[in-house]
């Protein structure tokens, strides 16, 4: 985070759900007016956040294929997990689709978790290695695998949603084994889905209020606000499917077992429409840090 002390800005104005602050608006010394956004300025997107759908439109007709881009990467993979995981519980819903390929559901949803982690690593990633804002000048190039940013919100949510896919990876890998007893199903497949699933709930929750700067605003009209929201739709699709999946005993609860595949579709699909939409968010990505705007105008947002 920049200093509050630096002699080149004035902070104007600041918001964010307490105790952390999202969004900025500062004077620089040459008069212009500077916003600091933290979703945006740690995945070097532009501002405005908010789009016309003609603009999303055109955004969504450049930005299939931009293997520069790491925002694209991380969309990319994120929609790889997504769909794996929709396969995979339609597999499972509807067994007779299982004629037409030669994976198991739970091998699919297996495959389908390490996009997820390789995605929620590079979110990660872009967390540790953000820069301080106001810069006057090119900020210095990072490349940390692993630091610890307690202060930031956004690190917070990208650390617990790399640590969500990780048990997910446990999980999903445990639960191919079809020897496993009810309680070593309980131990190796649901307790990780458990946990795993809160902590992306958690790590949800907390990129929706980073991107109202706010424990909760209502912002149909903001790209970004929408790619949380249906994010956090998929997180509590996710949760209530392992809170469903729990076993008691051998005997296997049919109905409830099903209702909680329903539950992972939901969540895949809450996840699917995240994901789509970041590919548009990612071409509007520009360098430009210093927007020169009306203070008044800019500072009432």
């Amino acid at each position: 985070m920049q200093n509050n002390h630096d002699p080149q800005c004035r902070c104007l104005e600041r918001q964010g759900p307490p105790p952390f602050v999202t969004r900025r608006v500062h004077q620089l010394d040459d008069g212009r007016v500077a916003i600091w956004s933290a979703r945006h300025h740690r995945k070097g997107l532009s501002l405005p956040e908010s789009l016309a759908l003609g603009e999303i439109r055109l955004a969504f007709r450049r930005c299939w294929w931009r293997l520069d881009d790491l925002n694209w990467w991380i969309g990319f993979l994120f929609l790889a997990g997504s769909g794996l995981f929709i396969a995979g519980s339609i597999l499972t819903l509807w067994p007779s689709f299982d004629q037409s390929i030669a994976l198991l559901p739970s091998q699919v949803f297996f495959i389908g978790s390490l996009p997820f982690t390789c995605a929620a690593y590079l979110q990660f990633h872009q967390a540790v290695n953000a820069t301080n804002f106001p810069l006057s000048e090119p900020p210095p190039i990072q490349n940390k695998l692993f630091g610890c940013r307690p202060t930031e919100i956004g690190w917070w949510s990208c650390l617990l949603q790399f640590l969500g896919t990780l048990l997910f990876n446990l999980s999903t890998y445990s639960a191919m084994n079809e020897s496993l007893g009810w309680v070593s199903q309980d131990v190796w497949v649901w307790t990780p889905n458990m946990v795993g699933s809160i902590l992306f709930l958690a790590s949800g929750y907390l990129a929706f209020a980073e991107t109202c700067h706010a424990y909760f605003r209502w912002l149909p009209g903001n790209l970004s606000w929408c790619v949380v929201a249906l994010n956090l739709v998929g997180c509590i699709g996710f949760l209530t499917s392992a809170f469903l999946a729990v076993l008691v005993s051998d005997a296997t609860p049919t109905i409830r077992f099903e209702v909680s595949v329903w539950f992972t579709l939901l969540g895949a699909v809450g996840f699917l429409a995240s994901s789509m939409l970041l590919f548009p968010e990612a071409a509007l990505k520009e360098n430009k840090q210093v927007h020169s705007v009306p203070e008044k105008s800019e500072s009432s947002q």
